[in-house]
């Protein structure tokens, strides 16, 4: 509650403290409470005192009264007044008005004549505000009617009501509170921590304090909240009060006269509330155009010469210059209405000549009148009883010119001696303008002793004013005015002085405005007066306080206000003047003026060369281009209350979707910066020896004034740089200024030609107005004597609209340049109507660089004709980007319904409906860290939208996808057809090491699905920019992500692209490449290994479908690497595993589209290729170590009948001699195909296996995930139950069945039938684990090892050393489930990605998307989001499985991968076909793989569906040989086609080429151990190596194994010759023995049947080993080394050896295990090894000793 601050207690010590508590609880019966605080009151008031409510209320739909009786407490400062009256108006809809008086007696009120003449009533149904009373203690809340919010409730604290002692408390809803003067704040924004401020016009220097200044205004404004709802509150008061705010939030009024008669203003925003209360008290008077110029003054220039030097450097200086000042020095001993002919002799000749230049002059006047028989004004005035009475006679007050007497203004006789005076005087002198001063009413001398000492002078309160005095430096409060008491009257002395001044220039100018200069005001001032914030210090401080001061007065209603640029008093310093000279170029009223004995300020003072004349020179001028637009302010100041200098907080609609200024609370208490309108921001330097200010940039497109370019920042503070000579001015984007071509005085510079600035928001979109006249004609509104034009941009039109004419200017002014600003592209076809005829093309130039288009040169566009300017922004194909990809025959109509660009092509790909580039979202707040960037990210209308939402007009709802899916939320009423848009995003840039950053964008306001797969980023961001190879910028307009490499300065990454889109169910990025050379996306079957630019799109999401063109398969990795054009590369990852498509056009660029989850990126910057690999599986983790023997021969067939036909296989190859070491067995050994169970037909499986395996051999079985649920003894399903691991549906207990392989028992399979119908006739229902559960994968485990030893039947127990996983996307051969889905939008998603099933859902042949997982910290997520990590998910717990059983490294294969999934499993290509296009398409898919981080991988050799034909399995066994998976695999039902299947032919090629491979064993081993420790690639592309020789960028056809083995395939039937490219580089045969040096060349090979074309690269020791039937005998084989020298006779290599199967762990070294570096150099002749105890191991041996040449 509020304290009983008036009553003072001071306290001395502990007696003291006692006395003023005893007063406080005993004598007044207050409470009490002290406090640490010394602000906070200790003693205050109790709930029971003040009024109550008696006799009843009368409440009319208009009008509330009640009489109020005082309630029993003690007087505080007697003469409490016992009855009161309470009357209430609702004057309009957003103003209420109530009085509290003195029920039984007249007392002073405030007589305004502006309020007087309002007797409007309200509709009562049509309130934003209401009122509810509570009679006892009386209090009334006034409440907003939109949301009920209290406004103000007077409850906090009790009426008082007492003849000289009036106190009325308000809580407030929040502490956002502005006004009240007139003071030096400080500050814009109000410290609510119990500030007392006194309001009582006191002329008193500004200072720091609280101190009553000059004015007073008791009207403050209150933002209510960050929605922009505000409200106002004035007190019609005049007497000696004080105000204490306090941080309940509450404001107390106490006064000590007259009533309370207060009136409350509501608005949607601030700006609305000041012309809300302008209504009430006046709105601004329109200055003459003159007036807004700069003007020049000082105090004593010493004499006319000295005037007319001050004038004549400033002309000569070119310094834009209007208004000329006298202060008292020009008079005769001081008194007004003289002039000193000996110091200003010819001072009526100068003022002609000021006129003849265009200029024009102002003299002061004082309202103190000499008391002087001599002195004829004081005569004329005594004669007609004019002055101020005291006691006896005219009361008497101290002046410039000695003992002077004061006019009564209010007295209609004073008026008229005021207006004879001024007109006489204007006759002898003629003066343009008036300035009032001392009008306080201000005494220099006024003891105490001469005042008398009753209650007027010594009330018994007297609030907090300065000295504590009320007649400090004025009269005595007892002195009478025809108004009344000087008690009662004094705040509004310097009111009613402007009143009759204006009055008495209307006399003088009849038919021109002037101006008057007040330094007193009050409420309804600005109607007649400017304002100038008073005798200041040239002192930084003042500088700074000047801001929020023109602030306050541009609520209080008088917007021409400005401080005295560089200082009344001291003299001021060149840097701190010019600075305020920057500044006070944008002070509404620019005035220049200091005190006697101070050093000269004027610009020109300061030396012709100086770099503030300069800077004073450049800023004026462009304030006078920008005339023209502060003109059109004031117009709108004058007739609608609009502030023309605004706080920030004050703007109230901006560019974006829902968003306003005061949405910002970081604009709530800005008070160094400032707007001129809605339009203008500027930026000074406040502080001494800085050229760095923090600045605030609000949310919106800016662009810096100076160079036209936006800038990047918004909705943030920033480091803006502005040297000595500048200060920051931004124009705001969607805003059109007029400007004129500047001079030095506004009569010169409004005959110059006018253009436009057209500042465009991002939606390219822009208005503005210009109001225009002769410029000083006193009817010019009234009298509707002007131009009001409307200015619009919009869809590529400039519209120059006439909304009023009525004014022909004399200087036939005509528009002839335009400077557009934000045109973000090239514009073409600019076309000129003039009342709607083409006129002459003008000249346009357009900079690409600075988005900036400058036309000159235009004709007959005459100032109050119509016009308009359009012009084209013509799209290159290149430039399109898809804004339809959801259907590709979209209309024209629904096109731009979407707020699209549409223009039909012929060529394909290029999109008919492409984006604009007006963006989605804009970047604020971006903050630039040594570790990173992060910047909010911020949603726009679109241009339809945002036009709606400012008429009011509701947007219709675009249409809906094609499957007319509902929305999913009510927010989709804001969005596009792609689901509801997100409004808030956050970016975040994390720089994790040199090479290595991340840039994510997500909803930090709502939680979303991300990627549950863990990377290995470094616990600590690099912070250390040295090193680190790239650089990030944020853009705007539109915003976008850059990142360059450092040393090349190549944008690697620029998504400054249209189409940016954060939906729920739909997210898009695009972004430029740096080239062509795009490579990785999958897993899809591409027929290049280089992504082919063309306007493709590739698919990516986890589905059952076997390698196919364009179709989305197994695995999902949104993985690229990129060749810059020099041969650096980089590598991005975006981590989402939602469904998505990926389209690359020849832009070059990339659009990204996934249907959930985030934007979540990871760029690796090599530079090489090789090391881009290597980097990007450090991050994802490094491939698992896979044992030897995993590198043999491996054979598979699904369809084998029973063990015993592997059995005989097996016997085959060694009877041929064929080197084999893995036999894969598929579902057939499962009993109906279920998992952890053996068929009849396999009973002696195991058996099998462990003979085998004594003979070197190892076994590979099939898992599939799918668990049969048709079981009653199923040990795998119950205990699956019973550990809770299988798919539900959401939030239930209900299991999501599917059907797969598994048959239901006691079934008779008819295998004719088609498999649609066996589906539904024979398939048991299954359940899908969720490998997700941590449950699941200790379930999962426990299965697996049974597999292995099977407790209950050991007999079925089988000996495996792999595991190969499959069906694991998950597939289902239902569609979703068995009883179909039960979320439509899930599963047909408003976006459908480019898949294989976009037709039919993401649902088809998998799971229902709406099926819930649950995360390893039991969070739910549903399918839609993790389908594509089945397969990841599964991988590792089946590794760590094999691992624990086996109890040996072990190998998983697995169909499904994403990024990771090569830490635990390595992969094949799936269910290929036996063609010959699958052996290419398989090089493509391995080197892609190895760029994946999965270099264990290889395809079905021989293919898996169809019969191979002998030629092409012959040859695929010779490619197969090398991959690092190297297995023949295919179906059942096709022929048989392992290398015994055929001919003793081809048993000797198959036997052949395994047995090259087994040589090279050792080789192969190296590379994947490299993979493992390093992350290096094992089949590698020719570009890893060869990066400077651009032919290798696009080799596909031939590919490396590691940096030595050049493979060279035959891929084409009848084919016995190949071209193969040569790098530079000494090549070796390596089966010829013969060299040849290449300088990157084409060959033709020989390549006959039985023969593939092997070549080792100069340079390099391949170690090898004699191969034997398979790797458990080859490895007790001796080794040797292949030593292949360079040109310069060197080699060098690597082997790294241990005993093939024990378990590896990252960086660690087991025991068994060597490294071995291998040297070589014929200088001298001999090669160096290490040997490492390997039996066999010998430093050369054939065939292959020619090689080593020494």
């Amino acid at each position: 509650m509020p304290a009983l601050q008036p009553i003072v207690m001071k306290s001395d010590g502990l007696q003291g403290e006692m006395t003023v508590k005893d007063t406080c609880r005993w004598k007044y019966k207050c409470c009490w409470s002290p406090v640490a605080d010394a602000n906070v009151p200790r003693c205050f008031f109790p709930r029971n005192w003040g009024y109550e409510a008696s006799n009843g209320h009368t409440n009319t739909s208009t009008r509330f009264t009640a009489q109020l009786k005082r309630l029993p407490s003690p007087s505080l400062f007697g003469n409490d007044v016992a009855t009161t009256l309470f009357t209430a108006e609702y004057q309009t809809s957003n103003r209420f008005h109530f009085k509290i008086t003195d029920f039984n007696n007249i007392r002073y009120e405030v007589s305004h004549e502006n309020i007087n003449t309002i007797n409007s009533i309200a509709n009562a149904t049509n309130l934003s505000y209401y009122m509810e009373v509570t009679d006892k203690p009386f209090s009334i809340r006034i409440m907003r009617t939109s949301n009920g919010r209290v406004l103000l409730d007077t409850s906090i604290g009790p009426l008082q009501f007492a003849q000289q002692y009036l106190q009325l408390s308000f809580r407030l809803p929040s502490a956002n509170v502005y006004g009240l003067g007139e003071h030096v704040h400080q500050q814009y924004l109000h410290n609510m921590t119990w500030k007392t401020w006194p309001i009582f016009t006191r002329d008193a220097t500004p200072t720091e304090g609280m101190i009553n200044l000059y004015g007073a205004h008791t009207f403050f404004l209150c933002l209510e909240d960050a929605s922009g709802s505000s409200f106002g509150v004035f007190l019609m008061n005049s007497n000696a009060m004080e105000v204490t705010l306090q941080p309940a939030p509450a404001i107390t009024y106490r006064t000590i006269g007259g009533i309370l008669d207060f009136y409350v203003f509501l608005g949607n925003t601030p700006e609305q509330v000041v012309q809300e209360y302008l209504e009430l008290v006046g709105r601004p008077f329109l200055p003459s155009y003159w007036s807004l110029g700069f003007q020049l003054s000082r105090r004593d220039y010493g004499g006319i010469n000295k005037l007319k030097e001050v004038v004549s450097r400033n002309r000569l200086a070119e310094i834009p210059y209007d208004v000329q000042y006298s202060d008292i020095d020009y008079m005769d001993g001081k008194k007004d209405f003289t002039v000193d002919e000996d110091a200003y002799s010819g001072l009526s000749d100068f003022v002609k000549e000021l006129h003849d230049n265009g200029q024009k002059y102002l003299i002061i006047m004082n309202p103190g009148i000499a008391k002087d028989s001599s002195y004829e004004p004081y005569n004329n005035g005594s004669r007609k009883r004019v002055w101020i009475m005291g006691n006896s006679g005219s009361a008497v007050g101290e002046g410039y010119p000695g003992p002077t007497v004061f006019p009564d203004y209010s007295n209609p006789a004073c008026t008229e001696w005021w207006i004879d005076q001024l007109v006489n005087f204007h006759n002898r002198l003629e003066f343009d303008g008036v300035w009032i001063e001392m009008n306080e009413v201000s005494s220099l001398h006024q003891a105490s002793d001469q005042c008398e000492s009753n209650t007027l002078n010594f009330p018994p309160f007297t609030p907090r004013v300065l000295d504590h005095l009320l007649f400090a430096r004025t009269l005595c409060m007892d002195t009478e005015f025809q108004a009344g008491l000087h008690y009662d009257f004094h705040s509004l002395y310097g009111y009613s002085m402007a009143r009759a001044t204006d009055l008495a220039l209307n006399n003088v100018f009849t038919d021109k405005r002037s101006f008057i200069l007040s330094r007193s005001t009050f409420a309804g001032s600005g109607k007649f007066a400017a304002h100038w914030l008073g005798d200041n210090a040239a002192t930084w401080d003042d500088l700074r306080w000047s801001i929020p001061s023109i602030l306050e007065f541009n609520l209080f209603g008088i917007p021409m206000v400005g401080a005295n640029i560089c200082g009344y008093n001291n003299s001021v310093t060149e840097e701190l003047c010019r600075r305020w000279m920057q500044l006070g170029a944008f002070y509404p009223l620019s005035r220049n003026h200091n005190g006697p004995g101070f050093r000269d300020q004027d610009p020109a003072a300061f030396g012709a060369d100086s770099l503030l004349l300069n800077s004073s020179r450049h800023y004026l001028n462009i304030r006078y281009t920008l005339l023209p637009y502060l003109y059109t302010l004031f117009y709108r100041a004058h007739t609608r209350g609009d502030t023309v200098a605004r706080p920030l907080v004050h703007e109230d609609f901006t560019v974006l979707l829902f968003t306003r200024f005061y949405q910002d609370s970081a604009t709530w208490e800005l008070h160094e910066q400032f707007l001129w309108g809605p339009g203008l921001l500027i930026t000074p330097v406040l502080y001494e020896g800085v050229d760095e200010v923090k600045a605030y940039i609000p949310d919106a497109t800016w662009y810096d004034y100076e160079t036209g370019v936006a800038i990047p920042w918004r909705k943030q503070f920033v480091n803006m740089l502005l040297p000595g000579d500048k200060i920051g001015l931004h124009l705001r984007g969607g805003y059109i200024f007029p400007t004129q071509k500047p001079n030095t005085t506004t009569e010169a510079s409004r005959r110059n030609p006018m253009g436009l600035i057209i500042a465009l928001d991002y939606k390219r979109e822009a208005n503005g107005e210009l109001y225009w006249d002769n410029g000083d004609s006193k009817d010019a509104v009234t009298g509707k004597q002007y131009i009001l034009y409307d200015f619009s941009v919009t869809s590529n039109h400039l519209q120059a609209k006439i909304l009023f004419n009525n004014y022909t200017d004399t200087h036939n002014l005509m528009f002839t340049d335009i400077t557009i600003l934000g045109m973000d592209k090239q514009p073409a076809n600019f076309t000129i109507l003039l009342n709607n005829v083409a006129v002459s093309s003008p000249s346009v130039v357009y900079s690409a660089s600075t988005k900036v288009v400058t036309i000159t040169d235009l004709q007959g566009l005459v100032l109050g004709q119509e016009f308009s300017i359009r012009w084209n922004l013509p799209v290159n194909d290149l430039e399109k980007f898809n804004c339809y990809p959801d259907d590709p025959t979209a209309s024209e109509e629904t096109c731009r319904q979407r707020g699209c660009l549409w223009e039909h092509t012929s060529t394909p790909g290029v999109p008919t409906c492409y984006y604009d580039t007006i963006p989605n979202y804009s970047a604020s707040d971006i903050r630039y860290q040594d570790t990173g960037i992060t910047a909010d990210l911020s949603l726009l209308a679109a241009p339809e939208l945002a036009r709606a939402e400012e008429s009011g007009w509701t947007a219709p709802m675009p249409p809906l996808p094609s499957r007319d899916v509902p929305p999913p939320t009510a927010a989709a009423a804001a969005s596009d057809s792609l689901s509801a848009k997100i409004s808030f995003l956050r970016l975040s840039v994390i720089y994790h090491t040199a090479n290595m950053l991340q840039v994510k964008i997500y909803d930090p306001t709502n939680k979303r699905y991300e990627v549950p797969v863990p990377l290995n980023t470094p616990p600590q961001p690099d912070d250390d920019p040295e090193n680190r190879l790239y650089d990030v910028r944020i853009q705007n307009n539109p915003f976008g992500i850059q990142i360059q490499r450092r040393n090349s300065s190549t944008v690697i990454w620029d998504s400054q692209l249209p189409g940016f889109t954060f939906n729920d169910m739909f997210i898009s990025i695009s972004t430029r490449l740096p080239s062509q050379y795009i490579y990785g996306f999958g897993e899809t079957e591409h027929t290049a290994f280089r992504r082919d630019m063309n306007w493709n799109t590739w698919g990516m999401f986890a589905r059952d479908e076997p390698p196919a063109y364009n179709k989305n398969s197994y695995g999902v990795h949104p993985y690229y690497m990129a060749l810059e054009e020099d041969g650096s590369a980089h590598g991005v990852l975006l981590l989402n595993s939602n469904a998505m498509d990926v389209t690359l056009q020849p832009t070059p660029a990339l659009t990204y589209r996934t249907t959930g989850g985030i934007l979540d990126f990871y760029i690796v910057l090599g530079p090489t290729p090789e090391l881009v690999t290597q980097q990007y599986t450090e991050l994802i983790g490094r491939p698992a170590m896979i044992p030897y023997w995993a590198l043999g021969f491996q054979l598979s067939r699904y369809g084998y009948q029973n063990d015993a036909e592997i059995s005989s296989l097996y016997d085959a190859m060694v009877a041929a001699q064929i080197p084999y070491d893995v036999q894969h067995v598929d579902i057939d050994y499962m009993d109906r195909k279920l998992d952890f169970t053996l068929s009849a037909s396999f009973q002696n499986l195991s058996l099998l296996i462990e003979q085998m395996k004594k003979n070197g051999m190892r076994f590979i079985l099939i898992l599939d995930p799918a668990i049969s649920g048709n079981e009653t003894q199923y040990l795998p399903f119950i205990r699956g139950q019973e550990n809770d691991v299988f798919i539900k549906w959401p939030d239930t207990n209900d299991i999501v069945w599917g059907k797969v392989w598994p048959d239901l028992p006691n079934v008779n399979v008819d295998g004719s039938l088609d498999h649609e119908t066996q589906v539904k006739l024979y398939k048991a229902y299954v359940a899908f684990p969720d490998f997700f559960r941590n449950s699941t994968a200790a379930w999962w485990k426990t299965e697996i090892e049974e597999l292995y030893t099977n407790p209950r039947e050991p007999e079925k127990s089988l000996k495996f050393d792999g595991l190969w996983i499959d069906m694991n996307e998950p597939s289902n051969f239902v569609n979703g489930s068995v009883w179909g889905c039960r979320n439509e939008m899930l599963n047909n998603p408003p976006y459908v990605p480019y898949l294989e099933s976009r037709d039919r859902g993401l649902s088809s042949k998998s799971l229902c998307m709406e099926s819930q997982q649950i995360l390893p910290d039991g969070s739910p997520v549903q399918h839609y989001n993790v389908h594509s990590l089945y397969g990841w998910s599964q991988t590792r717990p089946t590794y760590e499985a094999v691992q624990k059983v086996i109890g040996q490294q072990g190998v998983v294969i697995t169909r499904s991968t994403f990024p990771s999934s090569g830490r635990w499993g390595g992969h094949w290509l799936g269910d290929n076909r036996a063609a010959w296009d699958q052996l290419g398409n398989s090089i493509i898919g391995m080197m892609e793989f190895s760029l994946f981080g999965i270099p264990y991988t290889g395809a079905d050799i021989c293919g898996f569906f169809g019969d191979a034909e002998y030629e092409m399995c012959a040859r695929w066994m010779q490619l197969g040989a090398f991959y690092p998976f190297s297995r023949n695999h295919n179906n059942i039902g096709s022929r048989r086609q392992d290398p015994v299947a055929w001919n003793s032919t081809f048993e000797m090629l198959s036997r052949k080429v395994l047995e090259t491979r087994y040589t090279l064993l050792p080789y192969l081993y190296t590379l994947m151990h490299k993979a493992h420790i390093e992350g290096s690639t094992v089949v590698r592309p020719l570009l890893h190596e060869f990066t400077d020789e651009k032919t290798a960028w696009d080799i596909d056809r031939q590919f490396m194994l590691g940096p030595a083995i050049l493979i060279s395939p035959v891929l084409e039937p009848s084919t016995f010759e190949i071209s193969a490219y040569f790098p530079k580089a000494l090549w070796y045969d390596y089966s010829m023995e013969t060299s040849n040096k290449s300088t990157g060349e084409w060959k033709i090979l020989e390549a006959p049947l039985d023969h593939i074309n092997l070549h080792i690269r100069g340079g390099y020791i391949l170690p090898w080993q004699e191969p034997a039937m398979n790797t458990h005998s080859s490895r007790q084989n001796f080794m040797g080394l292949i030593v292949a020298l360079d040109d310069n006779g060197k080699a060098e290599g690597q082997m790294f050896w241990d005993d093939g199967q024990s378990i590896v762990e990252m960086g660690f070294h087991h025991v068994g295990q060597a490294g071995l570096e291998l040297l070589a150099s014929n200088d001298p002749p001999t090669l160096a090894s290490q040997s490492a105890g390997i039996r066999g191991m010998s430093n050369c041996s054939q065939p292959i000793n020619n090689i080593l040449e020494y």
